[in-house]
């Protein structure tokens, strides 16, 4: 999730580096069970104490990622990494564990007795190579220094042209699995990561021993039971009423990829909202926690934020709004979406489908624009006010009649998640010209990421999939201008999550339900999650002059994403040969 984490403050402005941030709450009565959520982010982890009969946030902290992302160069060696490439060091997480949970612990004042359980949840697909033991292969010393051996952000996208082979081939050969995830596997999913790593260094491929998304490493170290969680091997790792893709479909893609489910994947799944394991006594000793309590399942930070905000029902779509976005909601319809991330049988809740839809980049893109973009005098403004350069950008946009920039935009900076799925595809902004000023693009760029949901939105509606209401949660929705930009667009009530860590919050949830605190998600989600309902309502002059860009947007983006004009795929091969130099 480069540009304003979800942690940080709608401006962008970041939190204060390397220390943890802590925030309490009033007094508590002793006693009172609570249970404690890990949120792992794209730039930082956030812990937050949860009082269980009522989903009340008590104390939090926030610890910054000491290696952050290597999408530049390899820490350990400083060698420059290719284009595309987006790389995490997993010690990081353990020091969030170390960290964060200690200090929210005691910023809450709940002593650690009152614990009963512990959950986390993670942005993925972010996945690694382990030994057998759950050692990352970056920790060894012979490998240190092998960009493969590390952990694969989710913004991974240098995997793209082996996703291209994955897909083609499913179709060519009619695999049945391709349609529940709208016709294509992303670049950012286990498989095609997993087939690059194999392809582009054969030898650490051959040391892996198993191929673990970070959601369930981390409880790995949590518990000391690996277990695969039942939402990412849903979305992420193409399984689907419980078989993976058969050895003789992988072999087609690699001979030497056809033991790979076999070998380095398969292992027990847990459901959501289950209990992994108790605390280990190492595990307890780095987060002052007790021994033996219910560590729950692991999970995505998107898919447990929809319990958080108490919106688990059909037509409830949650966008999770950071660096990217993610769509997620539940349904008593099954359909297979164009473009959609995936479909998964309780993917989210027991007993509904669970879909996910998403946008790469969205937060990363207005924080893009403002790091490379806006010219000093800008930035010095801003100082003088003592006011972000994002709200500065916000407060001139702000009084702007739609469509007065004259501009269109494509949300593409970071690819495209849905419905294309296609990271070659790049931003694009028409309509620039002297008289253009900062603040007339980036608006545009707001309006495009609005764009981007409503393409979601309608491809999940022709499909037979309502959407009556969009539930936003992230550090996005501070921004007031972006909300009304949204329901503007898309015509729908926009919902905010009532917490500011929703993630952390719907980790804590299911940590609830893993002590035994509630009989399954649904009912921890109606005690302890919450929203404002339509904290945002459409107005109807605005969104009728939104139609006219939002269908100049649709020509580009059928243009450049439908195969009228590749030359973003061009440029991007152009842009690997010339670093390959």
């Amino acid at each position: 999730m480069p540009g304003p984490d979800r942690r940080q403050p709608a401006s962008g402005a970041p939190t204060a580096s390397g220390a943890p941030t802590v925030s309490g709450a009033p007094a508590r009565e002793p006693g009172t069970p609570v249970v404690v959520g890990v949120d792992y982010g794209t730039l930082s982890g956030r812990a937050v104490v949860v009082r269980v009969s009522d989903g009340a946030e008590l104390g939090s902290a926030v610890h910054d990622y000491r290696h952050g992302v290597m999408d530049d160069v390899l820490a350990a060696t400083g060698a420059p990494l290719p284009p595309d490439w987006a790389l995490q060091v997993p010690g990081d997480y353990v020091e969030v564990l170390r960290q964060a949970v200690p200090k929210a612990l005691a910023a809450a004042g709940v002593p650690a007795l009152d614990v009963i359980g512990l959950g986390t949840d993670v942005t993925a697909c972010t996945v690694l190579p382990t030994l057998a033991d759950g050692t990352p292969l970056c920790e060894l010393a012979e490998l240190a220094d092998r960009p493969h051996a590390y952990v694969k952000l989710w913004k991974h996208h240098a995997a793209q042209p082996h996703a291209d082979r994955i897909n083609a081939l499913a179709h060519e050969r009619g695999e049945p699995w391709i349609g529940r995830y709208g016709g294509k596997i992303s670049c950012e999913w286990q498989f095609a990561k997993a087939l690059q790593l194999l392809e582009e260094d054969p030898q650490v491929y051959a040391r892996t021993e198993r191929w673990v998304e970070a959601a369930d490493w981390i409880v790995w170290q949590l518990t000391g039971n690996y277990l695969r969680n039942a939402c990412t091997d849903g979305y992420k790792a193409i399984r689907q009423e419980g078989v993976y893709p058969s050895e003789d479909y992988l072999a087609a893609l690699n001979p030497a990829f056809a033991g790979f489910v076999r070998d380095k994947v398969a292992a027990p799944v847990g459901q959501l909202g289950a209990r992994a394991g108790g605390l280990t006594a190492r595990a307890a000793a780095w987060t002052g926690l007790p021994e033996g309590i219910a560590v729950s399942v692991g999970n995505v930070d998107a898919h447990v934020t929809a319990p958080a905000a108490g919106a688990v029902e059909p037509g409830q779509m949650v966008a999770i709004m950071g660096t990217s976005t993610c769509h997620v909601m539940s349904s008593d319809t099954f359909a297979e979406v164009p473009g959609m991330c995936g479909v998964v049988d309780g993917g989210i809740v027991a007993g509904l489908w669970g879909y996910e839809a998403g946008q790469s980049g969205v937060g990363d893109i207005f924080g893009w624009f403002v790091n490379r973009c806006v010219p000093a005098a800008y930035v010095d403004e801003a100082a003088a006010r003592g006011v972000g350069v994002h709200e500065l950008l916000t407060e001139k946009a702000s009084g702007q009649p739609v469509g007065q920039h004259g501009l269109v935009a494509l949300d593409w900076h970071s690819g495209n998640r849905s419905v294309l799925v296609d990271h070659e595809l790049s931003g694009l902004v028409v309509g620039l010209t002297l008289a253009t000023r900062p603040e007339d693009v980036y608006r545009a760029l707001l309006e495009a990421t609005a764009f981007g949901t409503r393409t979601i939105v309608e491809a999940f509606q022709a499909a037979g999939v309502p959407v009556t209401e969009l539930v936003i949660a992230g550090g996005l929705v501070k921004n007031a201008l972006l909300m009304q930009i949204y329901s503007d667009v898309t015509r729908l009530p926009l919902s905010i999550v009532a917490s500011t860590q929703g993630p952390a919050l719907g980790s804590a949830i299911h940590a609830a339900v893993a002590a035994g605190a509630y009989p399954d998600v649904r009912a921890a989600a109606a005690a302890m999650g919450r929203r404002e309902p339509a904290v945002y309502t459409p107005d109807e002059s605005r969104g009728a002059a939104y139609d006219a860009l939002y269908a100049e947007y649709r020509a580009l983006h059928d243009w450049f994403g439908r195969g009228g004009n590749d030359v973003m795929a061009r440029l991007r091969r152009i842009r690997r040969e010339a670093s390959a130099r």
